[in-house]
């Protein structure tokens, strides 16, 4: 990425981790998902992190118009506004279905928006590194010996088993 975009939120951060729980609710295998009115509360709730957060990824378009973190970004935004405009299907299953595709949505705008803010997240417990908190280097390395995901955890996160998806 070439840089980072100060959006209108700068003094008042979105609270991602309750976004991110909210989609974990739908997309983690490990849990149950939702039905009836529980699943329709939910879907409201991923619609209203996305409405807020989607002009939030917008402030990519200050990016060069050449930049391709800007360009990723904005097509995120135009893919989850359609899905804000599309309606669940009638046939049995639809529901979960929509409020599925929303909660991948609403999971790449907090990626954009993270990327786009320099919020760096720790890969072991997927919370936010605060400015003051000691992290480490990680690279979790294949059995081809390539990294698959380098980036920082938290110091006190580095002795903890975490299971693989």
């Amino acid at each position: 990425m070439t840089g980072t975009v100060k959006t209108d939120s700068d003094t008042r951060p979105l609270d991602t981790e309750t976004m991110r729980e909210n989609v974990g609710r739908l997309l983690l295998p490990e849990k149950e998902p939702p039905t009836g009115k529980e699943l329709d509360t939910l879907t409201g709730l991923l619609r209203g992190h996305m409405e807020l957060i989607i002009p939030e990824v917008q402030a990519a378009a200050k990016l060069p118009k050449d930049d391709i973190p800007r360009y990723c970004a904005l097509a995120c935004v135009g893919e989850a506004r359609g899905r804000l405009r599309a309606e669940p299907s009638p046939a049995p299953g639809g529901a979960i279905a929509y409020a599925r595709r929303l909660a991948r949505s609403l999971n790449a705008l907090v990626d954009h928006y993270e990327a786009l803010t320099g919020v760096t997240m720790c890969l072991a417990c997927d919370k936010p590194i605060g400015e003051h908190e000691e992290s480490l280097p990680y690279d979790h390395v294949s059995p081809d010996g390539g990294a698959t995901r380098a980036g920082r955890i938290h110091a006190r996160c580095a002795n903890t088993v975490r299971r693989r998806r």
